[in-house]
Order: structure tokens, then C-alpha cells, then sequence
């Protein structure tokens, strides 16, 4: 799909707002990396203050899909760094959005991928390789599944059950 906006989204597909096919987040996430607008297809990992299953995920080959992180909206710690964005930029991932916190912002802002988090935070997660992939998550008043398709710019973040055209 050739990039359009969030709201050409919504303003194409009023249908599928009503039935609730087509979902926006809340408005809860700070904007990071250098690609502001992105979609993709929708990888789930649930986990809380650690950080193993994330970089798992963002060592394997992207293929423009978009990770998205139940971090159980955690503020006491960062599960995302700047090493895993430099992992997931170069293996070809669209998008990361974490309800949680990141850290090294200088050098995820350097990267060419978009980044969504709560905060920044400078204190490490744990190391403990606990949590879930692939499972169906409710995050910013938003329930996403695996395999759904995450439209993010930025006005906002859209999810939808299928890919979309306008």
C-alpha cells in the first residue's frame, strides 16, 4: 500500500470503525527513530520488565512487519535499547511499538524505523527470557492480535483485521 495517512485511513473506512474491524489506539505514545510514518503486518510479544523475548524477535529477518510489545505499560524500566533497534533496522522491521519504556534515545532516533513507547527510561529490564509470543494483546484501549495490520504516523496509531487499501 503506497503510504497514506492514519486519517485517509479512517476517512476511507468509516465502515470498518463502526464494526470495529478497523481500531485506533489511544493517544499514549511518544514518537521515536526516523521513520515517522509505517505498517505492516502484526507480530505480538507479551512481557513485563524484561527484555530477552524482545531481542529474539528483533534478531529474526523483519520482512516489514511491525513488532508490537505488551511491556504491561511498565514505567520503572527500559525493555528496548538502541542495540535491538539497530538489530531490528537492519533486518528489515517496519515499526516497534512498546507499552513500555525505551532507552538510548540519541541512537534509535538515528535509525531508520519507527519507534512508539510510553517514555524513556535509563534503568535496564531483567534478563530473565520470560513472556509470550504471538498472543493476542490490549493495550492502549486496543485489542491486537497477531497477524493484524498496524497503520502508525503522526496523527496515530490504527489496527486493523486486514491489510488496507485506500
Amino acid at each position: 500500500m503506497a503510504l497514506v495517512t492514519t486519517a485517509e485511513i479512517c476517512d476511507a473506512n468509516p465502515q470498518l470503525i463502526v464494526s470495529g474491524e478497523l481500531r485506533a489506539l489511544q493517544p499514549v505514545f511518544q514518537l521515536y527513530g526516523q521513520r515517522q510514518v509505517f505498517s505492516g503486518p502484526v507480530v505480538t510479544l507479551k512481557v513485563f520488565e524484561d527484555n530477552v523475548l524482545v531481542r529474539e524477535l528483533l534478531e529474526e529477518m523483519g520482512d516489514e512487519r511491525v513488532l508490537v510489545v505488551d511491556g504491561g505499560g511498565s514505567l520503572r524500566c527500559a525493555i528496548l535499547g538502541g542495540n535491538p533497534v539497530v538489530q531490528a533496522q537492519n533486518n528489515g522491521w517496519a515499526g516497534i511499538i512498546v507499552n513500555g519504556c525505551i532507552r538510548d534515545v540519541d541512537e534509535i532516533n538515528g535509525c531508520d524505523i519507527g519507534v512508539r513507547a510510553l517514555a524513556s527510561h535509563p534503568v535496564k529490564a531483567s534478563k530473565r527470557g520470560i513472556g509470550e509470543k504471538h498472543v493476542p494483546l490490549n493495550i492502549a484501549g486496543t485489542r491486537i492480535s497477531d497477524g493484524e495490520w498496524l497503520y502508525a504516523d503522526t496523527d496515530g496509531i490504527l489496527v486493523s483485521n486486514t491489510e488496507l487499501s485506500v
